[in-house]
């Protein structure tokens, strides 16, 4: 494996709606690492994309009278606007309706065929359209009854209505491939982070007896065909997926990408609520196709309101453009990093978000800069002079505050814990600050005596 290739992917957004904070959460903290490694010296792959098939974008299509490729081709417009307001450094934007994805897709479904991977079945289940994903009665979050006590309905654990489906479909089969998955979990304790949702998959997925997986629809038409069987169509677990492996080359003559960047350093960033699809259904895909497995996957939290999780419904959702337009992007994309801890879920208020930028950025780090750079033009005619170390008393004890807090920031980098480097650099930033009241630079008679010193970064 290179060490010195770095392949970083988002989870392919579902356009069936305009991009919420959250989204921007994930793309933002993809391009902080993203641009991190290529400081670090590292050559960079980052991914970004949509999800473009499935049945809530054909209903959605329909609502708006157009067909469903007009539909997409006007979500991905706006969804890279977004990207470029937000200064994501992608290096590419792959959409599950180009034509060289779907190609890999037909093929790679019908490989799995041949080596009966997938076979034909019939699945009956309570479908949410929304999650794109069926639910057994006890993975509902709210049963609905009629009076004789039988199961009418439903509320899935997103909160979305679910519906009563039957039909014929392909299966892949999870269970032939739930020993290796679990050898694959031991050998390799570090792949998911946090550490605790790796055992919430083994305990509530895996150990229960891994189930095979619907992965072809009947019931619409917007989604790649499944050639030797046309009225189906490959669903979301295989389509959808494929993109980390098709936009690298795979499959496909030009293939010089995937093997250097999927032989280096795989790591995928995604929500919490996709861990599954990516821990259990991912992984055993790559097995059947013979595939190296990525090296990490980090599943962050959710950003949510006072009042529970971001949704339309209860007119809760904070979406960047209104805080970039109103507040500027470099405090947006500090605040994200800034706020969420990569093992559990933050609370969004608009107080905070203010407070944040007032304090830290104005206040600490804004006074910093001004002081610095005053003091630069005034004293040294706007030329940064050479640093010379120990001119004042107060000296060894900033050089040990800088050494440490270096060295912190590149540990927590790396650990992808954004709001420990940043707490890091804030300390470094505080002890600065104090540094200069220590030294009083602005004091003309102390500058006849000793020569001051500043390092600007």
């Amino acid at each position: 494996m290179s060490e010195k290739n770095f392949y970083i992917t988002t989870p392919i957004y579902y356009p069936s709606g305009k991009l919420h904070i959250g989204s921007a959460y994930t793309t933002i903290a993809c391009d902080v690492l993203a641009r991190y490694k290529r400081l670090m010296g590292y050559d960079v792959f980052y991914l970004t994309g949509l999800d473009e098939h499935g049945q809530k974008i054909q209903q959605k299509a329909e609502e708006a009278g157009i067909t469903p490729q007009a539909y997409v081709d006007g979500m991905a417009v706006g969804v890279k606007e977004l990207w470029q307001l937000l200064d994501i450094s992608y290096d590419k934007f792959i959409r599950t309706t180009d034509d060289y994805h779907e190609k890999v897709v037909a093929q790679v479904f019908e490989r799995l065929l041949a080596q009966d991977d997938i076979y034909l079945g019939e699945y009956s289940g309570w479908y949410s359209v929304s999650d794109e994903e069926f639910f057994t009665e006890s993975q509902l979050a709210e049963v609905f009854r009629d009076e004789a006590g039988n199961v009418i309905g439903g509320i899935a654990p997103s909160g979305h209505e679910v519906e009563w489906v039957s039909e014929e479909s392909y299966f892949l089969r999870l269970s032939k491939y739930q020993d290796r998955l679990v050898d694959f979990f031991k050998a390799h304790p570090e792949f998911i982070t946090p550490d605790g949702r790796l055992n919430e998959m083994l305990r509530n997925f895996i150990e229960p007896g891994l189930e095979d997986l619907a992965v072809s629809r009947t019931t619409f038409t917007w989604g790649v065909p499944v050639p030797s069987n046309p009225k189906h169509v490959v669903y979301v677990w295989i389509d959808a997926l494929l993109n980390y492996a098709t936009a690298l080359g795979y499959g496909q003559d030009e293939h010089g990408n995937f093997d250097k960047f999927w032989n280096g350093t795989v790591f995928h960033m995604v929500g919490k609520d996709i861990l599954r699809f990516h821990s259990i259904y991912w992984p055993i895909l790559l097995m059947m196709l013979d595939i190296k497995l990525p090296d990490r996957l980090i599943a962050h939290g959710w950003f949510v309101m006072k009042d529970g999780k971001m949704s339309k419904s209860k007119g809760n959702v904070v979406y960047p453009e209104m805080l970039v337009e109103r507040y500027g992007l470099d405090p947006l994309r500090y605040y994200l990093m800034r706020s969420l801890p990569v093992g559990s879920d933050g609370t969004f208020t608009p107080e905070d978000y203010v407070g944040r930028i007032n304090y830290e950025l104005a206040n600490d780090l804004g006074n910093l800069l001004n002081r610095t750079v005053s003091m630069i033009n005034k004293y040294f005619d706007g030329q940064i002079p050479v640093y010379v170390e120990g001119v004042t008393e107060f000296d060894h004890a900033l050089a040990e505050v800088v050494e440490q807090s270096i060295a912190d920031y590149h540990t927590y980098m790396e650990a992808v814990d954004y709001p420990r480097a940043l707490e890091a650099v804030w300390i470094l930033i505080s002890r600065t600050n104090k540094y200069i009241d220590e030294t009083a630079p602005w004091a003309w008679q102390r500058m006849k005596h000793f020569e001051i010193n500043w390092q600007v970064s």
